[in-house]
């Protein structure tokens, strides 16, 4: 912190630190908002294949990848997948592709389910049942909107009906 002159009015230095604190303050929540909206700054781990298993990456890298907050008043996207399978990897790139349209909307969980944080454990016990991918939306109050196994998709890339499902979400 900037420290005020000694030779600075008194009027002067009682205004700036409190001032100081308050911001510092300000900072500290607001990067405590940011990451309670989930992970965050999602992309792609480099050297993913999409046409066999042989990634030995988790499909998706970001910030707040141990999160597993859902509901609190945003629609919620939980990913649930592993390292290995081009599956996964083909709908995690469908993820990340709509992540910047949605990321201010909808709250993103990604879960490794060879490697889930401890407060993951309670989402994959309620909402994964053993195949990979899995994608399951839920409604801001938490009420499960879509839930299933396998690719939204039929071709690589093809994010028509996972825009659709984070669209809704988002609207209601």
């Amino acid at each position: 912190m900037t420290e005020t002159r000694a030779d600075a009015p008194p009027a002067l230095r009682a205004l700036v630190r409190p001032a100081l604190v308050g911001l510092a303050v300000l900072v500290v929540v607001a990067a405590h908002a940011i990451a309670a909206y989930g992970a965050d700054n999602l992309r792609l781990a480099p050297g993913l294949s999409f046409r066999d298993d042989s990634s030995a990456s988790f499909p998706i890298a970001g910030e707040h990848l141990d999160d597993a907050a859902v509901g609190e008043g945003r629609a919620t996207i939980a990913f649930f997948g592993t390292a290995h399978c081009w599956n996964t990897n083909r709908e995690a790139e469908r993820l990340v592709a709509l992540y910047p349209k949605y990321r201010d909307r909808v709250r993103f969980v990604i879960v490794d389910v060879e490697h889930p944080s401890d407060d993951q454990r309670a989402l994959i016990a309620q909402h994964y049942h053993g195949a990979i991918p899995t994608v399951v939306v839920l409604a801001p109050d938490g009420k499960v909107l879509y839930s299933r196994a396998g690719e939204t998709g039929g071709t690589r890339g093809d994010t028509t009906r996972l825009d659709q499902l984070l669209g809704d979400a988002s609207a209601k």
